[in-house]
């Protein structure tokens, strides 16, 4: 026991030389030498570990042997991001403290004492996630000012179980939540995110940063957030693994709002296990499953077969005939693995589509009106709403807040034509998911998650009618994203729907579905690309 210790405290010397060398921002640097180059900062090796494809127990196994450190997995990822983002925009900033973070971690698995599976990885949070040591700003100027006085209850349990906060990722500002006609990825504070398949193409919104890092193996997991879509469309259009769990699984104190009826942070990851992984610390092994379902670990940890399950397929074929062909031969593949999939049409969308856009005015303004009083700068709506007219950096990519100004004027959500609203919004929402289930024996619904990305353009906005998250979005179920291929150089991902709190039976079949078709591949970062037939 003395021996550890002490070989514990040398380690600690060393380490501590280390990141007071580094501090903050120039962790980068920290790690460089002589005979360091562009490549060896872009390559995705470290210790014998391909940063691309590892998985948390994969590290977790290795960091307990003593072959890898958190401190070297975290420089590497430092070195990745001052190599790499520049051409993607999408980390805002990086922790001044990610270096002894990751010291403290190195010492706990030296002594045995590792925390849990997050223990010393690396992880970007959206820049809507309050941090009490870096600003959070929503990509809005208005925030931009101090950071928040405390941390959001997800961050509080990722420093809990031991996770190094690598840094914040750009996002949509506001969370695409401001103007009619947005550009998905861009904010005021931290310009525009590109997508790392193809420069010139839209990484989506409004995730956007957290999907497209991941993309470009900038951190090992990354936070998000949705409303609707923001986690399942960037995963599906970087081409990566992202959760959108059950309402209430993950705590939004503490999180910038749009809507606390659809609200929820959740984990992306360039894998299943790892999203899974991410989760059981996010929500906790009690709020991630049905009554009587199998522990996360259990139902992730090893793919399960595809044989016998049942998957209704619903195609959206306004999404893309490239698009469209691709779900045909995923549904031969699945049908190959066998599993049995059917062919659904969910009902009651036209009307959520209706409904929904109205209920979440009025829920913004209760909610955002609520947040701002936490933090410096406008204390209101009203006054965000006058701070962007005076701000001429806020207008240069789209000048709009079209959203704003509706919902300073919706109802409020004590009234009675919202209530009757949110409450249609529910029923219809569930009851497209419960019925379509019930009625064909179904484990889960599968969709497209997104088109092919579009071409960033901020004086046309995006290009971005995509139906398939709404359903669990507004019912508040689980939906996942995995990489299901590619039309020319552009992913697109497999959403999967489920009912309510099956997060960790969802988790389960998209491993399942992941082994099976096994596309994802890293991006090539090329500058444009005509479309091209999927594959």
């Amino acid at each position: 026991m003395k021996k550890r210790s002490m070989a514990a405290l040398t380690a600690i010397v060393v380490v501590a030389s280390l990141v007071a060398a580094a501090p903050g921002q120039r962790a980068v640097a920290a790690g460089s030498g002589p005979g360091d180059t562009a490549r060896s900062a872009e390559s995705t090796l470290v210790n014998g570990v391909d940063l691309d494809t590892v998985t948390i127990p994969e590290l977790q196994a290795r960091m307990d042997r003593g072959s890898l450190s958190s401190l070297k997995l975290t420089l590497a990822y430092l070195r990745r991001i001052k190599a790499v983002d520049p051409r993607i925009n999408a980390v805002l900033r990086t922790s001044p403290t990610a270096l002894r973070q990751a010291a403290a971690s190195d010492l706990r698995h030296r002594l045995g004492k590792p925390r849990g599976p997050l223990d010393g990885i690396p992880v970007l949070l959206k820049d809507n996630v309050n941090t009490r040591d870096m600003p959070t700003t929503a990509g809005s100027l208005a925030l931009a000012g101090s950071p928040p006085d405390t941390d959001a209850d997800l961050v509080g349990k990722l420093r809990a179980a031991g996770a190094v906060i690598l840094g914040k990722t750009n996002l949509s500002e506001w969370a695409n939540f401001r103007a009619a006609k947005p550009t998905s990825g861009w904010s005021a504070v931290g310009g525009q995110t590109n997508n790392p398949y193809v420069l010139d193409r839209n990484p989506c919104g409004s995730s956007s940063g957290s999907a497209a890092a991941l993309a470009a193996s900038l951190a090992q997991v990354a936070i998000g957030t949705e409303t609707d879509g923001s986690i399942v469309c960037p995963a599906g259009m970087n081409g990566v693994v992202g959760l959108k769990p059950s309402l209430g699984v993950v705590s939004q104190s503490g999180v910038v709002p749009i809507s606390a009826e659809q609200d929820t942070a959740g984990p992306m990851a360039r894998n299943v296990i790892d999203a899974a992984l991410t989760l059981s610390v996010l929500g906790g092994p009690d709020t991630v499953r049905a009554d009587g379902a199998a522990s996360l670990a259990d139902a992730v940890g090893r793919p399960g077969s595809l044989r016998g399950k049942r998957i209704g397929l619903w195609r959206l074929p306004s999404l893309g005939a490239e698009v469209d062909a691709l779900m045909t031969r995923t549904a031969q593949r699945l049908t190959a693995a066998g599993a049995e999939v059917v062919e659904v049409d969910l009902p009651y969308q036209e009307r959520l589509a209706e409904l929904e856009f109205p209920a979440l005015l009025s829920e913004f303004h209760r909610d955002i009106d609520a947040y701002l009083p936490t933090r410096g700068g406008p204390q209101d709506l009203a006054e965000l709403i006058e701070f962007n007219r005076t701000q001429p950096r806020e207008q240069t990519c789209f000048a709009g807040q079209e959203l704003f100004e509706q919902a300073l004027a919706a109802p409020p959500t004590t009234d009675p034509g919202y209530r009757a609203m949110r409450a249609e919004l529910t029923d219809l929402s569930r009851r497209s998911i419960d019925e379509v289930m019930a009625a064909h024996e179904l484990d889960a619904i599968a969709s497209p998650a997104n088109p092919p990305a579009w071409t960033t353009d901020c004086a046309r906005g995006d290009n971005d009618v995509i139906p398939s998250s709404t359903p669990a979005a507004v019912a508040g179920y689980p939906s996942l994203s995995v990489p299901v291929g590619f039309v020319g150089e552009l992913p697109v991902g497999l959403l999967l729907m489920a009912g309510d709190h099956q997060d960790a039976e969802l988790l389960s079949l998209g491993a399942a579905v992941e082994h099976r078709l096994d596309a994802w591949r890293a991006p090539r970062y090329l500058p444009s690309s005509p479309s091209g037939t999927a594959r």
